[in-house]
């Protein structure tokens, strides 16, 4: 007896990949190629997940990321310590909510498979006039639509010419101000 022959699903593409004036916050997500498997279907809600987390982040709203995060959640920013469970990180996101006057994530990819969801952005955090723009990669873990799992990789040399940067257009703008008095 011959297996029946399943004619190949359609690819979900991203064309933020292929577009030449560059990725965009609003990309697509990218999936694997089955797109009716319960994997896709899981990975997606994982991105929307995903996707409402870091934009809570973005409007400095802590309350609602951590109505995203499980109670056992794991976050990490890799080469510094984890923070278990959601009082940890809910401490880690106080800092932030107090020192941040801004923050926006800008993927320009979010690829999703099952439970796992993998983010390419770039996170822009203004703490008064200065604004640093850095390079993040970060893994997401969802189970029953809450992230279980928050690690980001970033390049502690982008981090700080990110900042460096941003002083400097700071302290600039400043000098620009007391010149015009």
């Amino acid at each position: 007896m011959t297996e029946p022959t399943v004619p190949p699903s359609p690819s979900v593409t991203n064309p933020a990949a292929t577009d030449p004036t560059g990725p965009t916050s609003s990309s697509p997500a990218v999936t694997s190629p089955t797109v009716t498997s319960p994997a896709v279907i899981s990975g997606t809600d994982s991105v929307a997940t995903v996707r409402s987390f870091l934009d809570a982040l973005s409007r400095l709203d802590t309350d609602t990321a951590l109505a995203l995060l499980a109670e056992d959640v794991v976050y990490q920013n890799v080469s510094l310590p984890k923070a278990h469970g959601k009082p940890a990180v809910a401490k880690q996101l106080a800092l932030f909510g107090r020192y941040c006057t801004g923050f926006q994530a800008i993927n320009h990819r979010i690829v999703g498979d099952g439970d796992t969801v993998l983010t390419e952005r770039t996170d822009i955090i203004e703490i008064g006039r200065v604004r640093s723009e850095f390079w993040v990669c970060g893994t997401f873990e969802v189970r029953d639509g809450k992230i279980v799992l928050w690690r980001d990789y970033f390049d502690w040399a982008n981090l700080l010419a990110g900042a460096a940067k941003g002083a400097g257009r700071a302290v600039a703008g400043l000098v620009q101000g007391l010149r015009r008095r």
